[in-house]
């Protein structure tokens, strides 16, 4: 399941190019939550936390209870999941956050990574190849039952045994939101490359003997 980690976050007034420049300037990172019918509050997170907590996360989902200063040293503490992650396209650092509140009694649907563990008997034996169809589920469970990663043993799989996602082991309380028949993970026969054969010379032409022609008679005497 996600691990829940404290988030600190301040309320950030200033909008527009310049106002978030400046609160990337003092080491934050400006975000926004947002959802349960609330209306979206700008925030800004310290840079060096939200680097942490996204460095050691091991899938996409990860479950922060963001913690709110308020005016007179109050906390407001709301669970969220880390939507979506800006970042700048050349340095790799952190641009902006996108955080959605979720009730902790309230089922959510997310998508989930699907990993393979283990090297199959079919691809470790015989020669043949692991296809990965999905990589990833969607799910539906509650916040505290999220999981980071799904990881599917494929150990016991022969060439031409597959896995649908009716047949993922998925933790309690989580339960998969797709068709149940479709395959995520198949282990196919091994490639054979069939080699160009050299076409065969063609039999050469039979020569052809042309018949000596005798030399003409002799004309008549006269």
């Amino acid at each position: 399941m996600s691990k829940q980690i404290r988030l600190t976050a301040n309320r950030r007034t200033g909008t527009g190019r310049s106002a978030t420049t400046k609160v990337r300037d003092t080491g934050f990172v400006p975000a926004v939550i947002y959802g349960l019918q609330e209306a979206p509050a700008n925030l800004q997170v310290p840079r060096r936390e939200i680097s942490a907590i996204l460095a050691h996360a091991i899938g996409e989902n990860v479950l922060v209870d963001v913690v709110i200063a308020e005016e007179g040293g109050a906390e407001t503490i709301k669970p969220a999941l880390i939507q979506e992650v800006q970042h700048h396209p050349v340095t790799g650092a952190i641009l902006h956050l996108d955080l959605r509140s979720v009730s902790m009694t309230e089922l959510i649907t997310a998508s989930i990574p699907v990993e393979p563990i283990g090297e199959s008997d079919g691809v470790k034996n015989f020669g043949g190849n692991l296809d990965q169809l999905l990589h990833e589920i969607e799910v539906e469970c509650l916040p505290k039952d999220l999981p980071e990663i799904i990881h599917v043993d494929v150990t016991a799989l022969a060439i031409g045994d597959s896995v649908h996602i009716g047949g993922l082991v998925l933790p309690a309380g989580v339960t998969a939101t797709m068709d149940p028949e479709i395959t995520v993970i198949m282990i196919s026969a091994p490639r054979v490359e069939v080699a160009e054969t050299t076409a065969a010379a063609a039999p050469a032409a039979p020569e052809v003997i042309k018949e000596k022609k005798e030399p003409a008679a002799a004309e008549a005497k006269k």
